[in-house]
């Protein structure tokens, strides 16, 4: 058994799995990201503990997690040898290479328009043969709206509206109305730009935009997660 784990900027995620398939899926919001890896470990030994983390980890740290496994592959910016044999540049982030990795197992053949929202949005995209062609990073969906808080004194932080009006009548539905009408924008201009592209959407807020699009989109929740699988595939492939 393998085990995958996703560190974001303020979550982790992690499943076990037999090969390729996803097991039980848990997640973690709290500061203590170790312990809680650690206790994953405690019933099972993982074969492989493949981590994406989004900031470096330290020495220490690495240190502790290889001991909970029998192998321990680390991908962040300063680890990035598992990602060698996929041919994507240094510059992208770990979890947006796993996703990639991902998009192009599951529609070999086609080219893909890969939407991640998490604290930021990234879009990422892929042409027919696997190649990648570049993305790029807007604000994320909650993150827009602590912005406008922050940044401006006089507006109050609203919650993430069920359904939105069209246009507001107040300053708490004209915030609402300006944030989800402005991301359904912008997805559908990169949307309307690559016609042809499978649409692809992950992340915590992915279904939430998922149901306001016309287009056909697929919602893989666990996209990153899936490509940790496939490059933990490919390492132990190439090691046995």
């Amino acid at each position: 058994m393998w085990l995958l784990i996703e560190i974001g900027n303020t979550a982790l995620k992690a499943a076990w799995s037999d090969g390729l398939t996803l097991g039980k899926i848990y997640r973690y919001q709290g500061e203590k990201i170790v312990d809680f890896i650690v206790s994953l470990t405690e019933q099972q030994r993982p074969q492989v503990m493949t981590i994406a983390a989004a900031e470096p980890v330290s020495t220490e740290t690495e240190a502790v997690l290889q001991k909970c496994c029998s192998h321990l592959i680390f991908l962040d910016a300063d680890h990035r040898q598992a990602l060698s044999g996929f041919s994507l540049p240094d510059y992208l982030s770990c979890d947006r290479a796993a996703s990639i990795i991902a998009a192009r197992f599951l529609f070999p053949g086609k080219s893909t328009c890969i939407f991640d929202f998490g604290s930021t949005l990234t879009i990422d995209f892929t042409d027919a043969e696997g190649g990648y062609l570049g993305g790029n990073i807007s604000l994320g969906f909650r993150t827009r709206f602590q912005a406008l808080n922050r940044y401006s004194r006089s507006l109050p932080l609203v919650n993430t509206p069920e359904a939105p009006q069209e246009l507001g009548d107040s300053v708490e539905t004209s915030i609402a109305a300006g944030v989800v009408s402005g991301m359904l924008f912008e997805l559908d201009g990169y949307i309307r730009s690559h016609p042809d592209a499978m649409l692809i959407f992950t992340g915590g807020d992915a279904n939430y935009f998922a149901k306001k699009m016309k287009n056909s989109i697929f919602v893989v929740c666990n996209l990153v997660l899936m490509g940790l699988a496939l490059i933990t595939d490919a390492f132990v492939r190439k090691n046995n």
